[in-house]
């Protein structure tokens, strides 16, 4: 597929997705939504792990103003729900998803980047959800993915002030997972997703599962989640069995 808002690149179990409207500093617009969605169904089978980037100095710098601004109720109701399913279905894909994030990830940019697995941060990176300066509230679950990353207080903070952190204050509130010199940011993730790439792919997967399912669950459910899904890479023929043999003859597992 011919893509106007991203381009995907796939290689040796690795995806690169690249938002590519830096013209309107990756702005998030319906077109983007749809393509994103077809991006994740035209991902090969092979692909365990996307890096999510965008062109440009911004990662994302919130979504488009000018495609929102005569939406009405209904119509506002029904774009927040396409970015809300959209992030959903990243979070529950069988990808690792990492957001190389390069500049401006603000509001719907830093719902993005919060949609993701992880966050590695280039050093001008700038996160924040500005909504409350136009009047408005976050419509892509920020109010409830921002909470789980920084702590109640740090994301009200953020949400009520409409202010920005740097790339460092987001490393301390736990935002993101490093920060980096900018012109190494796409080499360290690279790197990150070779590393992952070694590891026993389907103990990958369901370590995602686990544990995003894990976080939505009372805490005894989250017990039994992990307690079905461990037991279930055991036995004859099970990657948990040919990793642990490999472990005892000082070998290379064969995934």
């Amino acid at each position: 597929m011919v893509y106007k808002t991203i381009s995907l690149e796939e290689k040796d179990g690795l995806g690169l997705i690249t938002l590519r409207r830096s013209q309107a500093l990756n702005s998030l617009n319906t077109d983007f939504f749809l393509e994103l969605n077809q991006a994740m169904d035209d991902l090969s089978p092979k692909t365990a792990i996307v890096i999510l980037t965008g062109e440009g100095k911004a990662f994302a710098a919130g979504a488009d103003i000018a495609e929102m601004v005569d939406k009405g109720e209904e119509a506002a109701r029904s774009f927040s729900k396409l970015g809300q399913d959209t992030f959903l279905r990243m979070e529950n894909s069988e990808q690792i998803w990492i957001a190389a994030v390069n500049g401006y990830a603000l509001g719907g940019g830093c719902e993005l980047a919060m949609a993701c697995d992880f966050r590695i941060a280039g050093e001008k990176a700038l996160f924040g959800q500005p909504e409350v300066n136009l009047g408005l509230i976050p419509g892509f679950a920020a109010s409830v993915r921002l909470p789980r990353h920084i702590g109640m207080g740090n994301a009200l903070m953020l949400l009520v002030t409409g202010e920005s952190v740097k790339a460092a204050d987001a490393l301390q509130m736990g935002l993101v997972s490093r920060v980096v010199e900018q012109d190494k940011l796409m080499e360290e993730c690279q790197q990150i997703a070779r590393l992952i790439l070694q590891k026993g792919p389907e103990a990958v997967k369901k370590v995602k599962a686990v544990t995003r399912q894990a976080a939505r669950v009372n805490y005894e459910k989250g017990h039994e989640i992990e307690n079905e899904q461990f037991g279930s890479l055991f036995g004859p023929g099970k990657q948990g069995a040919e990793g642990m043999k490999a472990f005892l003859e000082k070998r290379k597992p064969l995934w």
